[in-house]
This record gives structure tokens, C-alpha cells and sequence, in this order.
């Protein structure tokens, strides 16, 4: 008599809830994970794929999250397999990090009464496994940062990065009062005077928040703002703003300073991750696309600026 084993279904890796929950363990602990590791390592920035290009959307939360937790200082993420072709070897006992993408696939589908077919096309996550270069032994030396004490930060170099970037876009800046905020009635970003600021950079990070606010008005991309403080929409938008605030700070070398109110909506926020585990993902992606539109707009700014001066 043949006995045959009977196999038991492993259950499905949920990626988005495992991401979603490192979120939330940071936020419970009062640590912003998009804006604290990459300002407190010598090497800042966002984290960089094997081949130096950034990574966008959830994996700059996420990876930068796994930095801060696990203490390391390098940017640079690899498979185990871009480590082999480059002399390297993961250690023993290193376990890695997710970094996820959306896939798609078609499927087709009958309509019950009138028996027509329809293509349905279906996005999905997926995800697959990286590695610090700070796991990995063997890599070219360039890889692994410099043990070092950061310099000190020389805001006139910032202050050309940071002119040279919030000049050339379009919104109406007012300057006056106590407050910072974008009205979507008036379509302007309200600020108080660049002196009433502790520096440049904490200026520029508080414009940076508003703008991402303002590239979700309805004529721009359209994001749904909430109507009142406390509501999902209101503080889903909020989570967008403060991601997006700090996506241009690394971009532009800045530390990720965010408004004193920002504690506020850590609850709002836990709420929102915790009633849906895409949310983050979600809100990464939004606040990638806000950056990524400031950029062309900026780009647009300036490329009309040129224009104009040469015709002078």
C-alpha cells in the first residue's frame, strides 16, 4: 500500500501588511520613517539601487525605515545575485529587505447573460529581496560609505539649490503672518517671512510641504484634500504632504525638518495604516507623482526663464 504525503499550502506572504507594520511599529515609537534615517547618516540622500539610480515610492519609505532599525549608514541596496556578479558575498546569517514593484497580468472574462468575452487587466504586488552593501563583504570599495563625522552643513551652497528649485515654479507665494499653509480657494501658498525661520533649509522644507499641497489642486493632480482636520481624506493628504516634504529635502540635500504640528497627525495616520495596509504604498506613490510634477514644473520654470533672458 502507497501512502502519498499530503502537502500543506504555505500561507501567501502579505508584503504590503510586513511593510505596513514596520510603519506603524515607527510611528508608535514617534520616529518618522521618511524622514529621520537618511538625516541622521553621513551618507544621506535616498536609497540607491547597485547601479546608483534612486529608488522611488514605497521602497525609499520602507528601506529607510530597515536603515534606521538596523543602524546602517550605507544607501546602497543589491540582490544577492548583483552582489555575486560585482566580487561580493552576502554574510552568513544576513537576512534581507524587501523591495516590491507592481506586476500585471490579463485575464480573461464571460459575461454570464450575453456570453461576450472581455480582457480584464489585473496589477499585483511583487517583491523580491535586497541587501545593504553593509551585509555584504567583497564589494569595490566605493561601495561601503566613509566612516567620518559629517561636515557641516554650508547653507549658501543650499540656498542656490534651494532658489534655483522653488523659483522656477509657478505657484503665487505669499509672504506674512504666523502660519504656513495652501489655499486651494485662492490656489496661493501662504508663508511666514524667510527670516522668521531658523535657516534657509527649515524655510525651504516648510515651502516644500505646501507645494506638494498645491500640485494636488484639482487644475494640477487632483487629489482629494478632505474637508476638515481629523478626516481620512484630510489626513491621508497630510501623510502625502509630509512624505513628499522630505522627498525634496533629500533631493535637494536638505535635513527633513517637519512643521511642529506634523505629531499631530500620527494618529490620524496609524488609523489610516491600520484600517488598510496599502494605504502607505498608496501614499507613497502620491506624493512620488507630486515630486516628480514640481520637477518637470520647475524644469518648465527655468527652460522659460533662459528664454526670456536670451531675448533681452
Amino acid at each position: 500500500m502507497t501512502f502519498r504525503r499530503k502537502t500543506v499550502d504555505k500561507p501567501r506572504r502579505d508584503v504590503a501588511a510586513e511593510i505596513t507594520s514596520l510603519i506603524i511599529q515607527k510611528l508608535e515609537s514617534g520616529v518618522l520613517p521618511w524622514s529621520r534615517p537618511w538625516g541622521l547618516t553621513g551618507a544621506g540622500g535616498r536609497p540607491l539601487r547597485h547601479c546608483g539610480t534612486p529608488y522611488t515610492g514605497i521602497n525609499n519609505l520602507y528601506l529607510w525605515a530597515i536603515g534606521d532599525a538596523r543602524g546602517y549608514s550605507a544607501r546602497t541596496w543589491m540582490t544577492y545575485r548583483q552582489a555575486e556578479e560585482l566580487g561580493g558575498q552576502v554574510r552568513r546569517g544576513e537576512h534581507g529587505s524587501h523591495s516590491v514593484y507592481f506586476s500585471s497580468f490579463s485575464k480573461t472574462e464571460t459575461d454570464r447573460v450575453t456570453g461576450e468575452e472581455a480582457n480584464k487587466n489585473i496589477r499585483f504586488l511583487r517583491s523580491y529581496t535586497v541587501f545593504n552593501v553593509e551585509q555584504i563583504d567583497g564589494l569595490p570599495v566605493y561601495y561601503y560609505p566613509v566612516a567620518a563625522p559629517p561636515e557641516p552643513r554650508v547653507e549658501s551652497v543650499h540656498r542656490a539649490a534651494i532658489d534655483g528649485f522653488f523659483d522656477a515654479l509657478p505657484a503665487t507665494v505669499r509672504h506674512g503672518g504666523d502660519q504656513a499653509f495652501f489655499s486651494p480657494i485662492g490656489d496661493y501658498i501662504q508663508m511666514p517671512h524667510r527670516t522668521m525661520f531658523r535657516s534657509d533649509d527649515h524655510y525651504a522644507s516648510t515651502l516644500g510641504h505646501e507645494y506638494v499641497h498645491y500640485s494636488g489642486a484639482q487644475s494640477r493632480l487632483n487629489r482629494e484634500f478632505g474637508k476638515k482636520f481629523g478626516d481620512q481624506a484630510y489626513a491621508f493628504e497630510e501623510l502625502v504632504a509630509s512624505i513628499g516634504q522630505c522627498l525634496i529635502c533629500a533631493d535637494l540635500g536638505l535635513p527633513g525638518e517637519l512643521h511642529d504640528n506634523h505629531a499631530s497627525y500620527i494618529d490620524h495616520w496609524l488609523r489610516i495604516l491600520k484600517g488598510d495596509s496599502s494605504a502607505i504604498i498608496k501614499a507613497a506613490s502620491k506624493a512620488e507623482q507630486a515630486v516628480a510634477w514640481l520637477r518637470d514644473a520647475a524644469d518648465e520654470g527655468s527652460q522659460a526663464r533662459n528664454m526670456q533672458a536670451l531675448a533681452a
